[in-house]
């Protein structure tokens, strides 16, 4: 089962790009490339997907069990012929400075995967063997060392270049497995979520092929090679118990595929619908997801729908399940105020109301369930994860969990309140099947 994780000193380096560029080109000489992405990002496996042609996996071992973070990646990459894993920040960058838990290093050593550095060399040449060397070293003092497979250059400004930077990582014995050119045309924009997703940026195939054969494949198959994973049984797709509409379209999809994978396990069948595109709900539907994405973005066109709000409103009154996450909570809410401070009337499901904000809400959540929802009883201990630009206008009246901050202060978050859940809270179905079988449990009840 060959493996390789992509990582980089820190953020900005270009991981994203040239791990993109290696599916492509795997791709290019026939084999099966099984796309993976570390942490809980939403918008660069859309990247990683389009160049692999198959859907990227998260894996986060922070919302994920170390043994099912080990079998969702053995699953998903067993029919693989290379699995290529992006990691997240720089390489040894994790939920707490003084630990490499939780970080690229970390999952390295879970899975027994080979890094390949990713080193932006743009005004270095013999720097590039230090900040390669340093990072290789430093992994020894975390326990066991880290298998460095070697360095791809990037953004150099020659070949030239590169064979200068070559010559001092050879000194190390630090191998180049391939460099990329700097090159505008593999830019990939962002905004204020993060990068903007693969669907809403052009991809010159051509000109990415080109940047790509500059990377050594033969050296870094040979890299790859890892010992095997024990696989997992596989689950079978039941016969569906009850439909689940989900929101998918430019506004709302932010989902994990494996959690998507869970509720089908669980027995539901999944039916996309656009609050944007859509006047009308999909027939004969038990439960309503509602996941996150961008409805600041498309509030205007989102409040316009009048038809597809008054549906949304009309299936929550009915009592069958209702989900919101992030975007999702934006949506069901009385009304979203865009950063130019204009309001947009939105479903009036919950008596909230949000604001687009300054400043960014972000980190992990070790979270307790105040109230029994679709998704959970009352009391049960979740992981999610926030990544958000709006807020409430007001304290919750109806919170649907609860935890402590970094200053040890209780925070309330969310709404609960019978059929309905909406959170700012990004859950994966896929740590906890209980979630999942319980959702779809609600569904069929209600159906």
């Amino acid at each position: 089962m060959k493996r390789l994780i992509i990582a980089a000193p820190h953020s900005g380096s270009g991981k994203t790009t040239v791990t993109s560029l290696l599916c492509l080109a795997l791709r290019a000489r026939g084999l099966t490339v099984q796309p993976f992405k570390l942490g809980p990002d939403y918008l660069d496996p859309t990247h990683l997907t389009r160049a692999a042609g198959r859907k990227t996996r998260n894996l986060d071992s922070f919302l994920l069990s170390r043994q099912r973070l080990s079998e969702l990646f053995a699953r998903a990459a067993a029919d693989a012929d290379i699995s290529v894993i992006e990691g997240v920040m720089g390489l040894y960058d994790g939920r707490d400075p003084r630990s490499d838990e939780h970080s690229t290093a970390d999952l390295a050593r879970l899975l027994g995967a080979p890094v390949v550095l990713v080193i932006d060399a743009g005004g270095m040449a013999r720097t590039v063997a230090a900040v390669a060397l340093g990072l290789r070293e430093f992994g020894r003092q975390g326990g066991a060392a880290l298998q460095i497979a070697g360095v791809i250059l990037n953004r150099v400004g020659s070949v030239r270049h590169a064979e200068l930077c070559e010559a001092a990582l050879g000194q190390m014995g630090l191998p180049v497995l391939g460099f990329v050119l700097r090159n505008q045309q593999l830019h990939l924009p962002s905004r204020h979520l993060g990068l903007l997703s693969a669907e809403q940026t052009h991809w010159d195939g051509d000109a990415a092929l080109e940047a790509a054969a500059t990377l050594r494949l033969d050296a870094l198959l040979t890299a790859a090679a890892a010992k095997p994973l024990a696989l997992p049984s596989r689950s079978p797709i039941p016969a569906a118990h009850t439909r689940i509409a989900y929101a998918s379209d430019e506004a709302f999809h932010f989902y994990y595929p494996d959690a998507l994978d869970e509720l089908r396990l669980a027995g539901a069948e999944l039916a996309p619908f656009s609050p944007l595109h859509d006047h009308q709900l999909p027939d004969n539907i038990g439960g309503l997801l509602l996941g996150g994405g961008y409805p600041e973005v498309h509030a205007e066109r989102l409040s316009a729908n009048t038809a597809m709000r008054s549906a949304v409103r009309a299936f929550a009154h009915s009592g069958r399940p209702v989900i919101g996450e992030c975007g999702g909570l934006m949506y069901l809410s009385e009304h979203l105020e865009d950063g130019a401070g204009q309001r947009h009337e939105m479903c009036g499901v919950i008596p909230y109301r949000t604001r687009m904000q300054s400043r960014l809400t972000l980190g992990y959540r070790e979270a307790t369930a105040l109230h029994a929802s679709p998704l959970a009883p009352e009391g049960q201990a979740l992981r999610g994860h926030e990544f958000h630009y709006s807020a409430l206008t007001h304290v919750p009246t109806h919170p649907a969990y609860r935890w402590a901050a970094h200053d040890g202060s209780a925070v309330e978050e969310g709404y609960a309140s019978g059929n309905v859940l909406a959170s700012y809270l990004h859950l994966h179905y896929a740590a906890d099947p209980g979630m999942a079988r319980r959702l779809v449990q609600a569904c069929q009840i209600r159906a």
